[in-house]
């Protein structure tokens, strides 16, 4: 049968969402849909309380990946250590593509994001969307680095945030 061809994820594999991060296959069903049967993978995304069913045959071109391979990571871990890029465009347009490259489910780009906003944290306040944002990308980016490592999120975004020299926490405590 042509249609388990397209089942390339099992039951317990954790996989990346470019919409939502990190999820875990809870299973492949097959359900009835306009007449026809169709095999879905069931995605649970725990933190969020979610439960997405997507057709087996539409996973490539919804970008369903498995997660990082240490490669990929390491490239995104270099990239947070890199200078930022401050381009001098209005912000709701800066915004706008950094919710894109969070969206992408590359961990490169979101890495790009945390690096491009994480300056901003050195010189100045940050206004509250920039937070969101860059909170937004942190928890995307540390839920692949917690499952690719088996750590916990918090221990992972704290491994991301001291790679970045986020020396802000340290400050605030001393200054109290």
């Amino acid at each position: 049968m042509a249609g388990n061809d397209n089942v390339e994820f099992k039951k317990g594999d954790y996989v990346v969402y470019p919409a939502h991060g990190v999820g875990q296959i809870d299973g492949i069903e097959t359900q009835t849909i306009g007449g026809m049967e169709v095999k879905l993978y069931a995605i649970t995304f725990e933190k969020d309380r979610m439960r997405l069913k997507v057709p087996t045959f539409k996973a490539k071109t919804a970008g369903l990946r498995k997660l990082s391979s240490g490669n990929r990571l390491k490239d995104a871990m270099k990239t947070l250590q890199g200078r930022a890029r401050i381009r001098r465009t209005m912000w709701s347009r800066r915004a706008q593509e950094y919710e894109t490259k969070i969206n992408s489910g590359d961990p490169v780009a979101i890495a790009e994001v945390l690096r491009d906003l994480k300056r901003s944290n050195d010189d100045t306040e940050q206004s509250y969307s920039e937070r969101q944002i860059y909170q937004s990308a942190l928890q995307r980016l540390a839920r692949e680095v917690a499952a690719v490592q088996k750590i916990s999120e918090d221990k992972a975004a704290t491994k991301l945030e001291t790679m970045m020299g986020k020396k802000d926490a340290g400050k605030d405590k001393a200054a109290a």
